[in-house]
């Protein structure tokens, strides 16, 4: 019987399992279509969050999403994002595209067929990792490899009561989450469905698409930058004035060689009011700016110079349709910094 409190259920794969059920170390990590388009060292790509409009009350109406969707996936966005807002908090004003982030990735995967499908992010320790793991698995293997798992610990204690999970044992439970994911919905090569059947073993289906699920972990989620950098397969932050996020970036980078491991990225969000006068300044709004399009690409210019590869715009602020808001980031913005593949 499944007992989601071991660490090791018994799942078979073609790495040793020890004694002491913790696996081997992995080798090394392959991804599919949706990470590759979105990050390479010394590039930077641009995503966008739904929902696709501007909206003053915390609910957006979620009206025309696919037809923008289709759009933006069009016009050469690498990565297109949502949230995991399970429940209504006024404290916090936002429920990010208000429907579950599966079910709504499912949706909006039988919509699309290039744009990867990225969630920023999914709260590990309010959720059972076995039913979080076979929804990520099954989302990039009928995306076939587009899913990019932005994971996090979550910082909303109402949550954490209604859901009758510790909000203080959150950085434990989240580990525990990730290696499990990271574990159980890793493909071996050569991997066939039919194993399991002669296995013997317990097991999750489906695996991963290509051979692994990326999973980047926001903001520090209650981990050292250490932990992540050695865990994790990149780095999804919050924006700050860019000589701080320069020193963010240099720990990161400083993290990734003291754990001998190789680049991962940097990613950041960004929200835009990006106004009609091209060269109009940036002024600060809520986790981002109000300018023109010349000054966007001038500071998006640089963030790639130190180190940032991919950038998730946030237009819940706009004041302009967003309509037009997409069009100008489609033809003088995203060429500047195209998806990669």
């Amino acid at each position: 019987m499944l007992d989601a409190s071991m660490p090791n259920l018994g799942v078979w794969h073609n790495r040793k399992q020890i004694d002491t059920g913790i696996y081997a170390p992995m080798t090394e990590r392959i991804f599919g279509g949706g990470y590759h388009g979105a990050f390479k060292q010394n590039s930077l790509t641009l995503g966008i969050g739904v929902p696709l409009e501007a909206y003053t009350s915390p609910i957006p109406s979620m009206q025309n999403q696919i037809e923008l969707i289709q759009k933006v996936e069009r016009g050469g966005f690498a990565v297109l994002w949502c949230r995991d807002v399970p429940l209504v908090d006024p404290s916090f004003g936002d429920v990010g595209q208000i429907y579950d982030s599966w079910v709504w990735c499912g949706y909006v995967c039988a919509h699309t067929s290039t744009i990867a499908l990225g969630t920023s992010s999914i709260i590990l320790p309010l959720r059972n990792r076995v039913d979080l793991a076979k929804a990520a698995a099954s989302v990039d293997e009928l995306s076939n490899g587009r899913l990019v798992l932005g994971v996090a610990s979550g910082d909303r204690p109402i949550e954490y009561s209604v859901y009758g999970e510790s909000f203080e044992g959150r950085d434990e439970k989240f580990r525990q989450s990730f290696e499990f994911i990271k574990d159980t919905t890793h493909r071996p090569k050569d991997w066939n469905n039919q194993q399991v059947a002669f296995s013997g073993q317990v097991d999750l289906l489906p695996k991963s698409h290509t051979g692994d699920l990326p999973l980047l972990v926001t903001g520090n989620s209650r981990q050292s930058v250490d932990w992540i950098a050695q865990h994790a397969d990149g780095w999804l932050m919050y924006p700050r004035p860019l000589p701080i996020q320069q020193k963010v970036v240099t720990q990161w980078h400083d993290s990734l060689n003291a754990q001998d491991e190789p680049w991962k990225p940097f990613a950041q969000s960004l929200y835009i009011d990006l106004v009609a006068n091209p060269a109009a300044p940036a002024e600060p709004i809520h986790l981002g700016y109000r300018l023109g399009r010349d000054t966007l690409i001038a500071h998006l210019n640089a963030l790639r110079d130190i180190g940032v590869n991919h950038v998730l715009f946030n237009i819940r602020f706009s004041t302009r349709p967003v309509s037009e808001v997409l069009d100008e980031l489609i033809e003088f913005v995203i060429p500047q910094f195209p998806k990669l593949n």
